[in-house]
């Protein structure tokens, strides 16, 4: 080797140094008394905290574009790397419970009645009760779909066709519970409500979202949806079935099979052929949807779409846009 050339050093250690840089300590007080106190002001002013830690710039109107582009990305990431690729979109309402406790609710409510028969509100919730109790059945109903849901493609461990709800109680968690009892994956999507909320216990840990924005929600409901299935429900319910009527009769999205549940139900809550007679819709719109009633007629009417359509019902084809 010539005198003139230097070794190779040994590579730098990757975070440490055996000479201190000169910004790894504050400015001492013997040279400026007031300077730690200044320092210290620095260190805690919001301006100082790095932007993607600092809450509260998050939550500025200026940044509301961030927040919806992570509100989407993170459930994006997560259900991309459990392989879902479509999903069985299970809506209905939240008061719908299990028949075991709608029954013990009506007890409940009918023995308090037993002590103050003159409380007619309490009679009241006492009817109210009565009619859930008889919508009950639907818990179970959707419980058994989520079931079939599970065991269709190669089977529960199979990603490309989950269930996906709206990650509350009631009809949602029935929908979870059966893909849960089967064994396989289910995901849940909740919403941040100024009230505390909980998931259902049914869904996969790491497939269960809490969504800042309705619209995010919303587009992760339609995005790798196959169809559909809308169980008796209220406002929600309501928002999210007509969205999608929206969607699919404008053609936004490609169409997929909608399924109401109990069409005596439905038929109570809006007349589509008064929609048709009053020209508001055309007649076509009003084959955007069918009713059923047990799970597996909303099954077999499913995969009858996709038979018809000429498209299998689980792929690995490219989302909607």
């Amino acid at each position: 080797m010539p005198e003139d050339k230097r070794p190779i050093p040994a590579p730098a250690h990757p975070t440490e140094r055996r000479a201190p840089l000169p910004w790894t300590s504050p400015k001492p007080a013997e040279e400026d008394p007031d300077a730690p106190r200044r320092v210290e002001a620095i260190l805690h002013s919001p301006t100082y905290i790095q932007a993607d830690q600092d809450v509260g710039f998050l939550n500025l109107p200026a940044t509301r574009g961030v927040r919806l582009q992570l509100d989407y990305e993170k459930a994006e990431l997560h259900m991309h790397r459990h392989g879902v690729v479509n999903t069985i979109v299970v809506f209905g309402s939240t008061r719908i419970r299990e028949p075991a406790a709608a029954l013990r609710e009506v007890q409940r409510l009918r023995d308090a009645l037993g002590e103050r028969p003159e409380d007619t509100a309490l009679a009241q919730r006492l009817v109210v009760a009565e009619r859930l109790l008889a919508k009950s059945q639907y818990y179970e109903v959707a419980r058994r779909f989520g079931h079939l849901v599970a065991q269709s493609g190669a089977g529960p461990q199979d990603p490309r066709l989950v269930v996906m709800t709206g990650g509350g109680p009631g009809i949602m968690e029935a929908a979870n519970r059966g893909a849960f009892d089967a064994g396989a994956r289910t995901i849940g999507l909740n919403i941040t409500l100024p009230h505390e909320q909980f998931p259902n216990p049914y869904i996969t840990p790491d497939l269960c979202f809490r969504f800042h924005y309705f619209a995010i929600r919303k587009l992760h409901f339609l995005l790798r949806a196959k169809a559909l299935v809308v169980f008796p429900g209220g406002y929600g319910t309501l928002d999210e079935l007509f969205e999608t009527l929206t969607l699919v009769q404008t053609r936004k999205i490609r169409p997929v099979p909608v399924v109401l549940v109990s069409e005596a139900y439905w038929k109570r809550v809006f007349d589509v052929d008064f929609l048709v007679e009053e020209g508001t819709i055309d007649p076509e719109d009003r084959e955007l949807f069918w009713y059923a009633e047990t799970a597996e007629e909303i099954w077999e009417g499913i995969l009858a779409w996709y038979d018809r359509a000429g498209k299998p019902l689980i792929n690995h084809g490219p989302k909607q846009g």
